[in-house]
């Protein structure tokens, strides 16, 4: 049971902190000027999600995989939130179409770098909570 609390955890707290990246690329322009329509507000309604998914996709950590590799270990894992935001989030819930390619040629590469970020920032938890 800890080791299930402790994943999703980290894993919410991986979401805060790629959020808050997602946050604050929009807010500086950085995705803009990527060519890339991605600038949410900073607000309790399109934060909360991101967390409670950033916990549930912390499950992954329960794997066996690259365990002592973290780089390799987070580049592989960024790849399921990615892959389900490009190809299931964004075309059947948003009009953003497939990829995401509707906000922006490049959605795709800043997709996968929000998701690395989370993946990222719940490893450096887990480690630390150790």
């Amino acid at each position: 049971m800890r080791k299930l609390l402790l994943v999703f955890g980290a894993g919410a707290l991986g979401g805060l902190i790629s959020s808050l990246v997602i946050w604050q690329f929009g807010y500086t322009g950085v995705n803009r000027a990527l060519g890339v329509a991605i600038a949410p507000d900073l607000t309790l309604n399109w934060l909360y999600p991101r967390i409670v998914w950033g916990g549930l996709w912390g499950f992954l950590f329960i794997l066996p995989v690259l365990r002592s590799r973290l780089l390799a270990q987070t580049l592989v894992f960024c790849l399921f939130p990615a892959l389900a935001q490009l190809f299931i989030f964004y075309p059947y819930h948003t009009n953003a179409g497939v990829a995401g390619l509707n906000l922006g040629m490049l959605t795709p590469v800043l997709v996968f770098f929000f998701s690395w970020v989370w993946a990222l920032a719940t490893a450096v938890a887990l480690r630390l909570s150790r």
